[in-house]
């Protein structure tokens, strides 16, 4: 059976190593390693003296032997102590107590320890030099370890804090006899011998004890399960052994006296070479009965396989893994290294050099001086840079953005006016105002040769074909087309491009615009730019002012780019649906040009020549199967679809074209011959309701004949135009309680204005009839319908002193009249702006006389003949003839201001003459 084992048997387990003493030590590298740790440099003769007993009365224990000189201790390299041999271990009754914090010290393994007490130190080697080299090693409960950090200071830090009763009641009963083989300054090596229990405390400082010596209970050894436990606890320790790399020089030492251990020191050497934790330890040190001791070993070392087992399935998995990859980076580097030697493949480098070099090589005279100056800096940082650094990567990427934008490409521009009027006509019906000033803008850069250092601003509400505008206006000019929104842009470096250094660092959208259309001259659209946001990156508004000026624009510098740009070339058209929210600065840059939108009988032609044709193709279906009359089409307009767009009128169109398909389809699918799917289908207006559903809207006059008190004003929405009633009533009457209400969800300006308008009115009142006390004795509430939409402006200024005198007189206007006007306190009429969009909505009302404001005459003039046309508009200046066209024809007088009334009289007809 195996009688020696090495000192590393413990030590490679845990932090306090402690080894199994044996009689025959060899000097493998494992021990040399552990001996060089502890201090044990002792010939094999001296190891000899401290054989390990395979019986159970400890007969081979040399408690005799040569002590060295005790100063020798201190030193480096301190001699062995050799027990004397005429003193039985049984002879030790009263020994110093250690606690030990980690794990127990079980008989036959070495442990050193650290001590800085230095009575205790003192007391040990008196110990020593009294040839009694030996002292009790008791494990710590875990209210005494629990907070050690380290196994050097832990005994230290129990007797700090503990001493006497207090520490004893803080550790086991039951312990290790410990012979004290060395002590070198602090570290004391100890060596385990046998069980004791503590019986009793002598003495607090250091603490000593009275101890008995503990034996195993008696035990067969005969016993078939004893036999059969103790066997298989040798498997299994063949079993640890095996499978842990760091125990094979061990069995190759030791495999020959493994036979000759007995049952109980079987069971402390598993016990030993566990990793299991100190109570589990404790447990089997605790442990008397034989047959016990070797069952928990077993469950130990069944545990330290398995976990074996997992350490090495992981360790393989480890290795695998970077073999694996290993390998890859062997056979890349040598197949580039191939690539290279037949020239089919350059370096990482030298291919990128290549190619962007390659680049510019054809366009090299057209690149700006100061731009081709940072190609050749970048170019030389590449060649000097590592192809696995991350600045190699930015570098890369900073010079593809160089080399690919267009330099000095531009497109041949096509100023020919009668093919973009043609273009202009085939893609948008109507708007002749702009189509005009479109042409004007192409007219004078044929003059000039070049159309740049114009801004265009289309302004007008949605659906009016201000983006398509823009594709016909690059159609027409023969330059490439590229759109992108501001909408709610709040992030600055989306038009000046982020600092390249940053990760996942782009340009702006502006030099992607000239990398994708890959000219210099394009038209670029840029949407929604009355909508730009505002947040803690910047302002985007801000950062459009530099593109948007032609003096700043010719040396526009991008961020990631770190190079000035030429955007002088660049056309830029914006769309908007208001200017009011567009910055002042920004909107000084650009040239408005306003879409009203379209009325009636322009939708109509748009929806019958362009809208079905394109839907009745998108949906499949033969345009002489489907018959969609003016009527549904004007009832569409009128009943669905009366914002100023064509957007929703499409959507409409659609919609019915979907049923008319599923319709037809279903035809087919049921009929025995596909003549039968041929149908003829009619949409007229009787039957639109079955394919579009009830109207959505209904006549905006809600008064056939307008009561007292109500006069139809106009106003304008982002919708376009509509009309806009002013309700006005008595609510309280008595002396002195004049008075004004509002309501209708009005503006702060609409609110100065019902305040101006009641104020002018009692003086107008008080002119005509002084004697009417109306306005002093009666408290009036203003109301505006449709109190869930906002509503602000001055324009229904007039309106609203219309409406109270209508009260303040008791008679109604006329119901066809419709007027819109702001006024001042004095009487006087200001222009207003929206003319189109009012009277729009003044015709689509039924509107027969309109009143607008003088300034507004040419606005109005320059309105198509099909618009005027049935309109009785006057202009006036002052309220005195708004007054005489409200209420002149129940007076039964004539006007006040004859003289001008018939000017502008003269001046329709002879705009109208003209149309």
């Amino acid at each position: 059976m195996l009688k020696l084992l090495s000192s590393t048997a413990y030590g490679v387990h845990h932090a306090n190593p402690s080894s199994r003493l044996g009689s025959n030590p060899v000097k493998t590298p494992l021990f040399k390693a552990l001996s060089q740790l502890t201090g044990w440099n002792r010939s094999p003769h001296e190891l000899s003296r401290r054989a390990f007993c395979s019986n159970q009365s400890d007969a081979a224990a040399d408690p005799k032997a040569d002590v060295s000189n005790p100063e020798v201790s201190d030193t480096k390299s301190s001699s062995a102590v050799v027990v004397s041999t005429t003193t039985s271990l049984d002879d030790y009754q009263t020994v110093i107590a250690l606690p030990l914090p980690k794990k127990p010290l079980f008989p036959g393994f070495y442990m050193p320890i650290y001590v800085k007490d230095r009575k205790l130190i003192e007391a040990l080697r008196e110990s020593m030099r009294r040839q009694t080299p030996y002292a009790g090693a008791f494990l710590l409960k875990d209210d005494a370890s629990a907070d050690s950090s380290s196994s050097t200071c832990e005994t230290e830090n129990v007797l700090e804090n503990f001493e006497g009763k207090e520490l004893l009641n803080r550790m086991h009963e039951v312990g290790t006899l410990a012979q004290i083989s060395s002590i070198q300054g602090e570290q004391v090596i100890l060596i385990g011998r046998r069980r004791l229990r503590i019986t009793e405390m002598v003495s607090e400082d250091p603490l000593s004890v009275k101890v008995e010596h503990i034996k195993n209970m008696p035990y067969d050894k005969d016993d078939d399960v004893i036999k059969a436990t103790y066997f298989e606890v040798m498997s299994t320790l063949r079993d640890v052994l095996k499978t842990t790399s760091l125990w094979r020089d061990q069995v190759r030492t030791y495999t020959q006296h493994i036979g000759d251990f007995s049952y109980q020191h079987l069971a402390d050497f598993g016990a030993g070479i566990s990793g299991a934790n100190k109570h589990t330890n404790q447990g089997v040190l605790e442990e008397l009965d034989v047959h016990k001791r070797l069952e928990l070993t077993l469950d130990l070392l069944k545990k330290e396989v398995e976990v074996n087992k997992i350490q090495a399935s992981i360790a393989k998995t480890v290795e695998e893994k970077f073999s694996g990859e290993r390998r890859q980076i062997v056979l890349k580097e040598q197949l580039k290294a191939i690539k290279k030697e037949l020239g089919v493949e350059t370096d990482g480098k030298s291919a990128f050099s290549e190619k962007f070099k390659g680049r510019i090589e054809l366009i090299k005279d057209k690149i700006p001086k100061h731009v081709l100056k940072t190609i050749e800096e970048e170019l030389k940082k590449l060649q000097l840079l590592e192809t696995t650094s991350s600045e190699f990567d930015v570098t890369v990427n900073h010079l593809d953005w160089l080399t690919v934008l267009p330099w000095g490409n531009l497109s041949d521009e096509n100023f020919d006016v009668l093919r973009a009027e043609k273009i202009l006509d085939e893609d948008h019906y109507g708007l002749s105002d702009v189509k005009e000033r479109i042409l004007e803008f192409i007219a004078v850069g044929s003059l000039r040769g070049t159309s740049q250092g114009k801004i265009i601003c289309l302004s007008g509400p949605p659906g009016v074909g201000k983006t398509s505008i823009g594709r016909s206006i690059a159609r027409a000019l023969d330059r490439k087309f590229f759109r992108f929104s501001v909408g709610g842009l709040s992030d600055v470096a989306e038009i000046n491009g982020h600092r390249k250094t940053y990760v996942g660092a782009m340009p702006g959208k502006l030099v992607q615009c000239l990398k994708t259309v890959g000219t210099e001259n394009p038209i670029i659209l840029i949407d929604e730019i009355d909508k730009l946001g505002k947040s803690h990156s910047g302002d985007p508004a801000s950062a459009l002012l530099e593109v948007m000026d032609p003096e700043q624009n010719a040396n526009f510098r991008d961020n990631y780019l770190d190079v000035t740009i030429d955007l002088s070339k660049v056309l830029f058209v914006c769309t908007a649906n208001v200017i009011d929210t567009i910055p002042k600065p920004l909107l000084d840059r650009m040239e408005v040009i306003s879409l009203a939108g379209y009325i009636t009988d322009e939708k109509l032609h748009i929806a019958r020549d362009f809208l079905v044709k394109n839907t009745c193709r998108d949906c499949g279906i033969k345009p002489e199967q489907v018959v969609v009359s003016d009527a549904a089409l004007r009832s569409l307009i009128e009943n669905y679809c009366r914002e100023a767009g064509v957007r929703n009128l499409q959507r409409y169109i659609e919609k019915i074209y979907r049923k008319i398909a599923l319709k037809l389809v279903r035809e087919g699918a049921s009929a025995e011959t596909p003549e039968v799917s041929v149908k003829k289908v009619m949409i007229d207006e009787s039957n639109l309701v079955d394919y579009v559903g009830k109207p959505v809207f209904y006549e905006e006059k809600i008064y056939k004949q307008t009561p007292v008190g109500v006069v139809m004003g106009l106003s304008k929405t982002s919708m376009g135009g509509s009309i806009l009633y002013i309700e006005t009533t008595s609510v309280e009457e008595g002396e002195g309680k004049g008075g004004l209400h509002i309501t209708g969800h009005l503006g702060s300006v609409m609110k100065e204005s019902a305040e101006i308008a009641h104020t002018v009115a009692r003086r107008i009142m008080f002119d005509k009839d002084p004697e009417n006390l109306f306005f002093a004795n009666s408290k009036l509430h203003l109301h505006v319908p449709e109190g869930a939409t906002p509503k602000d402006g001055p324009s229904a200024g007039c309106t609203m002193i219309t409406s109270f005198l209508s009260l303040a007189m008791n008679k109604p206007v006329r119901k066809d009249l419709a007027m819109t006007g702001e006024v001042t306190l004095t009487g006087r009429i200001l222009p207003i702006g929206g003319v189109k969009e009012k009277t729009i909505a003044a015709r689509r009302s039924q509107v027969k006389m309109m009143i607008l404001p003088e300034g507004n005459r040419r606005d109005f003039v320059e309105l198509s003949y099909s618009l005027k046309e049935g309109l009785d508009v006057h202009f006036v200046d002052e309220y005195e003839q708004i007054f005489e066209l409200a209420f002149g024809y129940h007076l039964g007088s004539p006007p006040l201001n004859f003289r001008r009334s018939l000017t502008s009289f003269m001046w329709d007809l002879l705009s109208g003459c003209f149309q």
